[in-house]
C-alpha cells in the first residue's frame, strides 16, 4: 500500500500549475509521484520569487505529486498571494476544469480551502 498525504499544502503558479504540474497537466496518470518538466513560465516564477538567482539555476524537472494523488488527500490547503497569480486564480475558480488550467482540478475535491489576498483575487467576477 502506498502512503497517502492527508493534508497537502499546495501552491498555484502564475501559469496555473499546481505542485509543479505545469499546463497541460496529466489528469489521468494513476502514479502517485511523477517527474514533471518545468516550463519556462514556471522557472521564471521561481527566479521572480527569489528562490534562484537566474533562470539558468532553476531545474528543468522536478518530482511532484500527481494531480490525482493530490485529490486523494483528506483535505487540501492552497495559499495563493500576489497579483501575478490573479489570472491563474480566475482560471482555477471560474474557468473550465481542464489540464491547461491545472489548479482547476482542486474544484473536484470536497474539502479544499484556498487562501487568497486582495491582489490574487482581483480578477474574480464573483465571490466563490
Amino acid at each position: 500500500m502506498r502512503p497517502t498525504c492527508l493534508w497537502p499544502f499546495v501552491g498555484i503558479g502564475e501559469n496555473g500549475h499546481i505542485a509543479f504540474n505545469d499546463p497541460p497537466a496529466d489528469f489521468e496518470t494513476e502514479e502517485p509521484y511523477i517527474v514533471v518538466e518545468l516550463d519556462e513560465a514556471c522557472r521564471r516564477q521561481q527566479v521572480g520569487e527569489g528562490w534562484f538567482g537566474d533562470i539558468s539555476q532553476v531545474p528543468t524537472r522536478a518530482i511532484s505529486m500527481s494531480p490525482r494523488q493530490i485529490l486523494k488527500a483528506k483535505e487540501i490547503v492552497a495559499v495563493v498571494p500576489d497579483e501575478r497569480k490573479a489570472q491563474a486564480v480566475k482560471l482555477c475558480l471560474e474557468g473550465e476544469i481542464r489540464p491547461m488550467a491545472p489548479a482547476s482540478i482542486l474544484r473536484r475535491h470536497p474539502n479544499t480551502t484556498i487562501y487568497l489576498d486582495r491582489d490574487s483575487s482581483s480578477l474574480l467576477s464573483k465571490i466563490v
